[in-house]
């Protein structure tokens, strides 16, 4: 039994093709007999009742459209994104808030890691004014400067003007390690970038998992009216939308850790190159001054000498039963 208009199509063309080739062989059949009689059959041949094929019949069908087919070239529907991250699921959620993390460390970190921020350039032009020439260093001076312009250089030249009066070693030591204490605490939120750059893509990696379990497990219990491929097509691209989050915010997060750690790295390097240069004028003072809590430099106080222990007690030499006369 025919059962769609396709099959029903395809039938009537069928009988055309029939009908006309028919009709086609009886006009080259006559016309050769009429050339040669002896190609008449004797016997007469008795046509059926009624035509073949309808004549409305044969009619619709030369007047039937074809079925529409895709246009060559055509644009397919867009992708709503707005919609598809919706749809994304409860694995979304961890992805977003890794997003405006990114976004609000970036920008807070750009700000930060400035020159005007680590080392302000009225510092370096005062204290290298100060250590020029470097035998006229004024601790003093150079701890005043430091307070008018507060930041991470100003610290680790403090640190090395709270040791004057020692050795160059132990003040270049000393300004090493505050260096590092400084650009530990500088670096510390480039970390979560870092972070935020390896483990979204694992969220949504995650989030694509979980997708096509969920798809694969729907495809077992499917309605009459959706086949298996377009309901597993369907979970799949949908289920794919974690993974493309995950990459949108990690890539921008590895750049931005990347940049943010170089630049940090510059500017502590030019910190380092003030520092050193400072280090010489240290020298002239190692043994004889110190600078005080009043930020002025004092004489260093011979140590004084620990007190001799007193003398033992002398013993008698009397015997014991001897008095004094």
């Amino acid at each position: 039994m025919i059962q769609t208009p396709e099959e029903r199509r395809s039938v009537r063309r069928l009988i055309l093709s029939i009908a006309l080739l028919a009709g086609l062989t009886q006009c080259l059949l006559v016309g050769a007999q009429d050339a040669d009689p002896t190609l008449r059959p004797t016997a007469q041949v008795t046509q059926p009742d009624g035509p073949l094929v309808d004549a409305a019949e044969i009619q619709s069908v030369m007047n039937e459209e074809p079925p529409a087919t895709p246009v060559a070239g055509a644009t397919p529907s867009g992708i709503d994104l707005l919609t598809l991250m919706t749809r994304g699921g409860m694995f979304m959620i961890p992805i977003g808030i890794m997003s405006l993390m990114v976004v609000a460390l970036a920008f807070e970190r750009l700000l930060s890691l400035r020159q005007g921020r680590i080392l302000p350039r009225p510092l370096a032009q005062d204290l290298a004014d100060l250590s020029d020439p470097i035998d006229r260093f004024d601790p003093p001076d150079a701890l005043q400067v430091c307070q008018e312009f507060p930041s991470p250089a100003a610290r680790v030249v403090t640190a090395m003007l709270q040791r004057t009066g020692q050795p160059v070693g132990e003040i270049e030591r000393a300004a090493t390690e505050t260096i590092q204490r400084e650009a530990d605490k500088c670096a510390a939120p480039i970390r979560w970038l870092t972070l935020a750059a390896a483990a979204t893509p694992l969220m949504g990696l995650l989030g694509t998992v979980w997708g096509m379990i969920v798809a694969f497990h729907e495809s077992t219990t499917l309605t009459p009216d959706r086949s298996r491929s377009e309901q597993l097509s369907e979970g799949i691209y949908t289920a794919l939308v974690t993974t493309l989050a995950g990459l949108v915010v990690a890539i921008p997060a590895a750049i931005l850790a990347l940049y943010l750690e170089n630049r940090l790295a510059k500017l502590f390097h030019r910190v380092e190159e003030l520092v050193f240069n400072l280090s010489p004028g240290f020298a002239r003072f190692t043994g004889r001054r110190y600078l005080d809590g009043n930020g002025t430099l004092s004489p260093m106080e011979a140590t004084p000498s620990p007190p001799k222990p007193p003398p033992p007690p002398r013993k008698s030499t009397q015997p014991d039963g001897a008095r004094a006369v």
